[in-house]
């Protein structure tokens, strides 16, 4: 007997739960499972992080499924509001676009969980790098993804491409480095996405200003002495920038939470900016930001990050 449930356990394609109908092949394809199906050690941090910041992501799009179900009762179409309550519409065309993809891990597993069930709505990967978007849309290809579009393009410029919809409804972000985050929320406030998810990541960008105006600060505050050591600019400059981006996002209506992603074990890279729009804008927001910009002497080089 124990030596059958050896060969049972030993036949399982991986020592996390999976979903009924999720892809083997994909997770295969991604490189998380060896061909013999079992879990690649190499790739374990990385699923957990992205099967974690899914569970975030699945919430945030059946939350907008059901708001798409109600705002169509009361338009009248009661069939596609009974559909929805209890799982996802399956003509709810949502849109998703994930920022920074690389190898499009987020993108390929939300669509498998999720999108792969509903009639319509898309995911759009952006990705600087042409031959990691020549090789996801071959992925795609191959695992009859059609509602997968890969976009060779920076973070910045995406928005500009006639490949994209007019309005997105969930932004992603998963440790696009330095300024992409910014581009990320640019590209959402452009778009009017209903929700974003960020994790961002190496934000050099405040800690650069902080070094270069260093002298300057410390003769005119003693908070300066925050970022005097080298290794204290770059950990204030990363949290600096975090909290610039929350007041920038309430300021323009959205509710914002940060969180932890995953263990401090798996990545340093662990903060998770969640933002949802209401409409409501917090004036209050907008004043602390200036006033954050101006205490850190950054006003006037990031007056076009925070219009």
């Amino acid at each position: 007997m124990k030596k059958n449930n050896a060969k049972s356990d030993a036949a399982k394609p991986l020592d996390l739960d999976l979903r009924p109908g999720q892809s083997i092949e994909l997770l295969k394809e991604l490189h998380i499972l060896t061909r013999e199906g079992k879990l690649n050690q190499d790739s374990r941090r990385k699923l957990k992080q992205v099967l974690h910041l899914y569970q975030f992501i699945e919430k945030i799009l059946k939350e907008l499924a059901e708001e798409d179900a109600a705002k169509a009762s009361k338009s009248g179409e009661s069939g596609l509001a009974e559909a929805a309550v209890d799982t996802v519409a399956q003509t709810n065309g949502l849109t998703l676009a994930d920022h920074g993809a690389g190898k499009s891990y987020l993108g390929f597993i939300v669509y498998d969980l999720f999108f792969k069930a509903l009639s319509e709505g898309h995911i759009y990967g952006i990705e600087a790098r042409a031959e990691l978007v020549e090789a996801s849309r071959s992925l795609a290809q191959r695992l009859d993804f059609k509602r997968m579009v890969f976009l060779n393009t920076s973070v910045a410029e995406s928005s500009q491409s006639d490949q994209m919809p007019a309005q997105i409804d969930v932004v992603t972000a998963l440790h696009a480095c330095d300024t992409a985050t910014d581009d990320a929320i640019a590209f959402g406030l452009l778009k009017k996405a209903r929700a974003m998810v960020l994790v961002p990541c190496c934000q050099a960008e405040v800690a650069a200003k902080l070094r270069q105006n260093k002298a300057l600060n410390l003769s005119r505050t003693p908070l300066a002495e925050l970022w005097r050591h080298p290794l204290h600019t770059r950990e204030i400059g990363s949290q600096l920038t975090n909290v610039l981006r929350c007041l920038y996002l309430e300021s323009k209506g959205y509710t914002v939470t940060v969180t932890e992603l995953v263990g401090w074990e798996h990545s340093m890279k662990n903060e998770l900016i969640l933002a949802r729009y209401t409409g409501r804008p917090k004036a209050g927001a907008a004043d602390r930001l200036q006033a954050l910009l101006t205490e850190f002497g950054l006003t006037e080089s990031l007056a076009s990050r925070y219009p």
